[in-house]
């Protein structure tokens, strides 16, 4: 079985939430997003993995780089335009040739293991007298028409799929993890684009039911989270905080003091400041007189002095000065935050990479 995740800027037009970074680079818990799809994948023996790259290639090029961290191959399948999710498979049909393969939505992030979602898949592959052509992960949600939508049978089959029906059939949504065996690509060269100009891969799978084979479905078990917008993105970074263990690598003087679940990489220095846990402090980064967490992650070669952030997610080499009262926020790349005029308000961010905010 092959991988074939879609990465920030391939797939349709949704645009990253940064102005220069691929949206799956965006790290959780100081390790980006991307990077969590692929390590699942790794942990159940796929190692030959495509990465649909749009707009935003060369930067998953330089953060993925081959695969061997993880043991994998790493195929890179340029999208030269976001024509749909089904347009993925069409482009990838000679990496994947004639395998079965699993389809990874790259923003989308779960608690759930892919491990036995395959296994079902691939045992009934082999002993049902009815195979699965295609396998859905769905999970239940409170508003079901603002998304792709399934109904199903009581055995377990998918009969039909509606993309954010005014009437919902089901509370079951699309979750964005799919299995397909080679029968997709006729399906995906079957179908005409959605009236956005996408070619829609719950019309390919509507294919494969209208031509009477199995869709066979499974629901989520924890948490799923579509971390495309800021605040399902710190959701995502507070339930990954909740796993973590404490450990310092780095150095923390006898003014500072640490309270629960705490990383502090290698590198780093904590002066004078309060950290709560759960909290992950990245290399090189310099907290002095500093109150930080609890459920913060603030990235490699940042400097905090005379702040105060809770609840947030911080990016590489930003500088941070006389801030109090940051929560909330999703702050980017090469940012730089001072106060001209203390005041006790608090402030809730959302900055692209190279911002520079003055706080008064």
């Amino acid at each position: 079985m092959k991988g074939l995740i879609l990465s920030g800027g391939a797939g349709t037009r949704l645009r990253p939430i940064t102005h220069t970074n691929a949206k799956q680079l965006v790290p959780i818990a100081n390790k980006p997003i991307l990077f969590y799809g692929i390590e699942a994948m790794a942990a159940i023996g796929i190692n030959e993995i495509g990465i649909v790259i749009g707009e935003t290639g060369d930067e998953i090029r330089n953060a993925v780089g081959d695969g061997s961290r993880w043991g994998v191959s790493i195929t890179y399948l340029p999208q030269d335009e976001p024509l749909g999710l089904a347009h993925c498979v069409l482009i990838a049909a000679d990496f994947l040739d004639t395998d079965d393969f699993i389809m990874y939505l790259g923003d989308n992030m779960l608690e759930q293991g892919l491990g036995e979602f395959v296994e079902r898949f691939e045992a009934a592959r082999q002993n049902d007298t009815s195979p699965p052509t295609a396998q859905i992960l769905l999970t239940h949600v409170d508003n079901p028409s603002q998304f792709g939508v399934a109904e199903v049978t009581e055995s377990g089959e998918v009969v039909r799929l509606v993309e954010k029906p005014l009437d919902p059939p089901s509370d079951l949504a699309l979750v964005g993890v799919y299995l397909f065996d080679q029968t997709i690509h006729e399906a995906v060269r079957a179908i005409a684009p959605s009236p956005r100009g996408e070619l829609e891969i719950t019309d390919a799978i509507q294919w494969l039911i209208d031509s009477k084979l199995v869709v066979r479905h499974e629901v989520l078990s924890g948490w799923w989270i579509d971390t495309g917008k800021k605040d399902p993105l710190l959701e995502c970074n507070r339930q990954v905080l909740k796993t973590i263990s404490g450990a310092n690598a780095g150095e923390v003087d006898k003014k500072s003091t640490i309270v629960g679940e705490v990383v502090i990489a290698a590198g780093a220095v904590v002066k004078g400041s309060h950290i709560s846990g759960p909290t992950v402090i990245g290399e090189n980064t310099v907290v002095t007189n500093s109150t930080i967490g609890p459920f913060t992650s603030i990235a490699n070669d940042c400097s905090v002095t005379d702040s105060e952030i809770d609840n947030s997610v911080v990016l590489e080499q930003t500088l941070i000065t006389g801030a109090t009262g940051i929560t909330d926020s999703l702050i980017g790349r090469h940012v730089e935050i001072t106060r001209s005029h203390k005041t006790g308000s608090g402030y809730r961010l959302m900055l692209g990479d190279h911002s520079l905010v003055e706080l008064s």
